[in-house]
């Protein structure tokens, strides 16, 4: 798939590193049926450019590279309260010599606090220039719509970038994460059986979906729902996919059936912590000294915890765990991840 047509700035000057779990993977047969479990791999795209690195910014070299080349002087931009995706943002803003605003979305009522540690903290140092806090269900959209014509008003050009920076321009970066991937392995000779990634707002899985199947890299991707359950995701995956497909001009159709998530990892609720997500957390520490997070990543690595000891994984299949970051939401969570304070089942 040819990508060279779309502007895109760059801001990571190599490929994220592929490397292998072998304590970990040895943890996870002990608790598994028959002592087998997959050989896990990782994928560290918690070490891409704009600090500290994280899925976003595949995402974002095409779509600030969009916003310049129509003259933006603000990106404008949503999330929750501690979101991964508005503090990478606010980070491109700063490299470009950009203005940044955010529209934050409480889906925990009064979940957001302007003094939180972790990402709160990075919105604070980097210096967003102004946050507006809506409550859960608002068209996020058009909360970002009256961001942008509040800006016009003054002057100013907003130029707004989706939740996770999710729709077909951004889905192009996992498109290029395809592209990579494939030639690590041709390179070091590998060949994974399952890849896993997170499957929310859809970039991620939808964006390297269509990637595998524009260039023929015949690997399962199973997502793994941070924010819903299979019925509710797969059809945004699907749509998503089919939407970067269409964008290429790469002329086929996403079948339904590439699409593939799984669900009850991520409850109670988005964001909130549960003990599958502690235990996938302390257990990559400790192991590995990989650090997840408890919104995304953490919840991820329990599905893959939870799908091996189902016996989903053949025992010595190779899985690549994508790591998609979040490091900084972890210090507002610590007392939940060093299991100091009760969490949901």
């Amino acid at each position: 798939m040819d990508l060279s047509r779309f502007p895109r700035r760059r801001y990571t000057p190599f490929a994220t590193p592929l490397e292998p779990l072998p304590r970990f993977s040895a943890a996870l047969a002990a608790s598994c049926p028959g002592g087998r479990a997959p050989e896990v791999w990782v994928k560290r795209d918690d070490m891409l450019g704009l600090f500290p690195g994280g899925n976003k910014t595949r995402k974002l070299e095409f779509l600030v590279a969009d916003a310049l080349a129509q003259g933006a002087d603000t990106l404008v931009t949503c999330g929750a309260p501690q979101s991964n995706h508005c503090r990478i943002t606010l980070a491109a803003a700063v490299k470009e010599g950009l203005r940044c605003r955010f529209v934050i979305e409480e889906r925990v009522p009064d979940s957001y606090d302007l003094h939180a540690s972790g990402n709160n903290f990075m919105f604070r140092l980097l210096g967003v220039e102004a946050v507006t806090v809506v409550p859960a269900g608002t068209n996020m959209a058009d909360a970002m719509a009256k961001v942008v014509a509040e800006l016009a008003a003054a002057g100013r050009k907003g130029y707004v970038i989706p939740g996770g920076g999710s729709n077909a321009l951004g889905g192009l970066g996992y498109v290029a994460c395809a592209l990579e991937l494939q030639q690590q392995c041709f390179e070091m000779g590998l060949r994974f059986d399952r890849v896993v990634v997170g499957s929310g707002s859809s970039g991620t899985h939808g964006g390297l979906l269509a990637g595998f199947l524009g260039d023929r890299i015949d690997i399962p991707i199973v997502g793994i729902g941070v924010s819903r359950d299979p019925a509710d995701q797969e059809p945004l995956v699907w749509k998503e996919a089919q939407a970067v497909v269409d964008l290429i001009g790469a002329g086929f159709t996403v079948p339904r059936e590439a699409v593939r998530s799984v669900g009850g990892y991520w409850q109670p609720k988005y964001s909130v912590p549960n003990a599958r997500m502690v235990e996938a957390v302390q257990l990559a520490a400790r192991t590995e000294g990989l650090l997840l997070d408890p919104v995304y990543t953490g919840k991820i690595m329990a599905g893959l915890i939870g799908l091996a000891r189902a016996g989903e994984f053949k025992g010595g299949e190779r899985v690549l765990f994508l790591h998609t970051g979040g490091l900084p939401s972890l210090h507002a969570y610590e007392g939940a991840v060093l299991g100091e304070v009760p969490v949901a089942p």
